[in-house]
């Protein structure tokens, strides 16, 4: 067995303990190993072969005898017999908000409730209040939660678009700058992960009762599932769970920190700083010999006790940023500030809500040198696709509009639709006219892996080509990704100099982080375009920069951080 396999199978067993209502203390046992054993940096194994598994921390005797168990044979007697007398169906139960393994044991012995059906069944008909310390409003939130696992499942996913606007919405509501000082977001959210489980917030605080207070009583809380003293729960509207936890000001970096994840990058700090004699919670570093803690107040101080440099929260996901910032490896990654323009934008010309001249304002206010007005193409009617007659227009259009715009220019571009069969939806005599062609699948997305692939790449083999538009087509909620070969998409990209591009729709990020990172190791340039269709989406920017920041994406890499000049150079127009 592997470490993490034990690690697992101990754990299972403080919760069977728990289920069981066993002896508070043996369960803590089998936890307090189970967190040590995740700290090791050396195999179980090598240490059974050395004869030093108790040297572990937190691992006794009659744990060690266990582990031993597990390494030869797989698992434990003790595991074993406890397990047969409990059912199977119990983790639906435990899987209920507010349903911990007592509250699921003292159900299933007196009310005989074993798996979820059962659950609902027996607070519809009020046996649960009836159960001594359980009451009517625990009956009725269990019945909320149980009826919400049965027809949403134990894990609810949300879009970053959907997560982030809600999270930075209670953070404005919260920080009133009395009760609550200040809010942060944590969490997937806060690495800019492109979905996420729930909202973590942090909050600082001196008053934390009024401070949960004001929380759990905010507008749109649909359920309370926790309100402790420094530690709440609520269901949100749009049925999104947000945790909320209250530090004073000397561990609200330490806190940060560690709620922010992920756990596999929290793990490695936890054996980093075990190494120098310390055990890493929530609250800080704490000497392990003396006990004295040392929180810190900005996340920055505890990185570098641990003698690392500070890791941006989007690389926190243990793909190699510990190690570089061992060796202050960290690039500076892109950030907003570095974009200078966009390459992907749309007008009323097509499906777009506003004249150019009113986009490339709104471009010039962000400080922007530069944007390509891409309407759509011919074949996307529904979007208004412009016919050639048409284009030949916009490209005049725009050629008028560079005379009488000052501070910004307008480069003519098209978001040209790849036809079924790879070609493209203008005639070349027409693209080589344009200053930019961006080319996009919308049509016969159904394609299988073969045509699709075929398909694309044949589009990024035309001269006229510059960026292969959100490149796998997926739109959260409504579309998955294209099946498609990648690689094979990127190696043509690569030979045929072309751009790919993140694209910062909320509901698209596409490049997702994992093929943004690919392209960049393989030399690939990026674009980071809003696909904007007013003025207010060229906001949704800090999507696709963050989405290229877990990417590890630097300034360099993406080709509308360039000034005018370089990008024509690039792009071999003007």
């Amino acid at each position: 067995m592997k470490n993490a396999e034990v690690v697992k199978r101990l754990y299972e067993m403080a919760e069977m303990l728990e289920f069981k209502g066993e002896n508070v203390f043996k369960i803590k046992a089998y936890q307090k190993a189970a967190r040590h054993i995740e700290e090791l940096e050396e195999d179980l194994n090598v240490l059974l072969k050395k004869d030093e598994l108790g040297s572990i921390p937190g691992v006794g005797e009659a744990i060690e005898s266990k582990i031993r168990e597990m390494l030869g044979t797989g698992t434990f007697k003790a595991y074993e017999e406890i397990r047969k007398t409990i059912p199977e169906e119990i983790e639906e139960i435990t899987a209920v908000k507010g349903i911990g393994p007592r509250t699921a044991y003292l159900l299933y012995t007196k009310l005989g409730v074993k798996d979820l059906k059962g659950l609902i069944k027996a607070a519809e008909e009020h046996r649960i209040r009836r159960i001594p310390g359980m009451g009517v409003k625990r009956e009725e939130n269990i019945l909320i939660a149980a009826k919400r696992q049965l027809t949403e499942g134990n894990i609810r996913r949300f879009p970053l678009g959907v997560a982030l606007p809600i999270a930075e919405e209670i953070s404005r509501k919260l920080a009133d700058g009395r009760t609550i000082r200040e809010v942060r977001i944590a969490g997937s959210i806060r690495r800019w992960k492109d979905v996420v489980g729930d909202i973590d917030l942090i909050a600082r605080s001196d008053e934390p009762e009024k401070a949960m207070e004001a929380f759990t009583c905010m507008d749109n809380v649909q359920e309370v599932l926790e309100k402790g003293t420094n530690k709440g729960s609520v269901i949100y509207k749009g049925n999104i769970q947000v945790d909320l936890r209250i530090v004073k000001d000397d561990a609200f970096g330490s806190m940060l920190q560690h709620f922010t994840g992920s756990k596999e990058h929290n793990i490695k700090l936890r054996k980093i700083a075990l190494a120098k004699g310390l055990h890493l919670s929530e609250y800080g570093p704490q000497d392990a010999e003396t006990g004295t803690q040392f929180p810190f107040s900005a996340e920055e101080q505890q990185y570098e006790m641990l003698g690392l440099q500070f890791i941006p929260p989007e690389l926190r996901e243990d793909r190699g940023e510990i190690e570089a910032a061992m060796e202050k490896k960290i690039p500076r990654l892109i950030e907003i500030s570095d974009i200078r323009g966009d390459l992907h934008v749309h007008s009323n010309w097509s499906d777009g809500k506003n004249k150019m001249e009113e986009m490339a304002l709104a471009a010039k206010a962000l400080g922007y040198e530069y944007i390509a007005i891409t309407d759509h193409s011919r074949s996307s009617r529904i979007a208004n696709g412009l016919s050639e007659k048409r284009l030949l227009d916009h490209i005049r259009a725009i050629e008028e509009l560079n005379e009488n715009i000052e501070g910004i220019h307008v480069l003519s571009g098209t978001e040209c639709d790849i036809l079924p069969d790879g070609t493209l939806d203008y005639r070349d005599e027409l693209l080589e006219q344009l200053d930019i062609v961006v080319a996009a699948v919308h049509g016969a997305v159904e394609q299988d892996s073969r045509t699709m692939t075929k398909r694309t790449i044949a589009a990024l083999e035309n001269e006229h080509v510059h960026i292969l538009a959100h490149p796998t087509g997926r739109k959260f909620g409504k579309r998955l990704p294209f099946e498609m070969d990648m690689e094979a998409v990127m190696d043509t990209a690569l030979e045929f100099g072309k751009i790919l591009e993140i694209n910062s729709s909320p509901q698209r990020l596409d490049l997702n982080d994992k093929y943004a990172m690919m392209a960049m190791k393989m030399g690939i340039r990026l674009a980071i375009n809003t696909d904007a269709h007013s003025p207010g989406q060229f906001a949704n920017i800090r999507y696709g920069v963050g989405t290229a920041r877990r990417a590890w994406i630097k300034p360099a890499d993406v080709v509308n951080t360039f000034d005018l000049k370089k990008l024509c150079k690039l792009l071999d127009i003007l």
